[in-house]
């Protein structure tokens, strides 16, 4: 699949080593890639069609020239309503939710700023790289704002809730290694690195077993009750156990082979 024109607000394009990787690049330049609502837009359908698309096992989410995204975009916000900014607010969700609703794994590739909603749209995804320079910050109250994008849930999952209460009331700019400390990153790599990283990672990922991963993700999105937990694991456990990917996993193990997952929906 070729990039889009270079005026669409998100690239895209199928990576990886037999193509099953679907790169979207946040593509705003001149605003270092700040979301503002045709790129919100934009952004959810690309994902939503990702999901939809059998041939895609994995999504990296990235930003062109080397940035990120500097937050939401500033030059298009002003006071308004709340029956005028609720749509806003339900199309930055619609980006969160679906990252969080396909079972398909969702990388982020950061590099240079990530502030704002940039922060927020990297901790919403399931493995974050990083490059040791990119930068992290939660810099909604800067203009007076509490924060969206689902951050309210994913920080703290990844940070803990004392340290996301800190971030978001006090926001300091972490870089990537101290994100990586932090929690907020999951690989730190050298700068200029982390998009061909992120497609590494996919690609590892994109050769595991599709079902069991999307398993995987739906079980850390659920609530953490205890008991409700045990007999979700059961309940995914017995049906992953008849796939045609775990027949495939046992076969391979007792051949002394690779396994190739998913060979049925290539």
């Amino acid at each position: 699949m070729s990039a889009t024109t270079s005026a669409a607000p998100v690239l895209v394009s199928d990576v990886g080593e037999s193509g099953d990787v679907r790169l979207l690049l946040l593509h705003r330049p001149a605003t270092r890639n700040a979301i503002d609502l045709p790129l919100r837009v934009a952004l959810a359908e690309q994902l939503e069609l990702a999901d939809a698309t059998a041939s895609v096992r994995v999504v990296v989410i990235a930003g062109a020239d080397g940035v990120f995204c500097s937050g939401g975009d500033i030059s298009t916000m002003q006071r308004a309503s709340r029956d005028a900014t609720v749509p806003r607010a339900q199309a930055a969700q619609r980006v969160v939710r679906a990252i969080w609703s396909t079972p398909k794994p969702v990388l982020a590739a950061v590099e240079g700023p990530a502030y704002g909603a940039g922060t927020a749209l990297a901790a919403a995804c399931d493995r974050v790289v990083a490059a040791r320079d990119a930068r992290f910050a939660t810099t909604f109250t800067s203009v007076g704002l509490a924060g969206d994008m689902g951050i309210f849930a994913s920080l703290p999952a990844r940070v803990g809730v004392a340290r996301a209460r800190q971030m978001l009331l006090l926001p300091t700019p972490l870089d990537g290694a101290e994100a990586h400390a932090a929690g907020l990153v999951d690989r730190v790599v050298d700068p200029g690195e982390a998009v061909a990283s992120a497609i590494a990672d996919a690609d590892r990922l994109a050769q595991g077993p599709p079902e069991a991963l999307g398993v995987i993700k739906a079980m850390f999105a659920r609530p953490r009750d205890p008991a409700r937990v045990l007999d979700l694991e059961v309940e995914h456990q017995a049906r992953l156990w008849d796939t045609d990917d775990f027949a495939e996993g046992v076969a391979a193990f007792r051949e002394k082979r690779r396994p190739r997952f998913g060979a049925a929906r290539r």
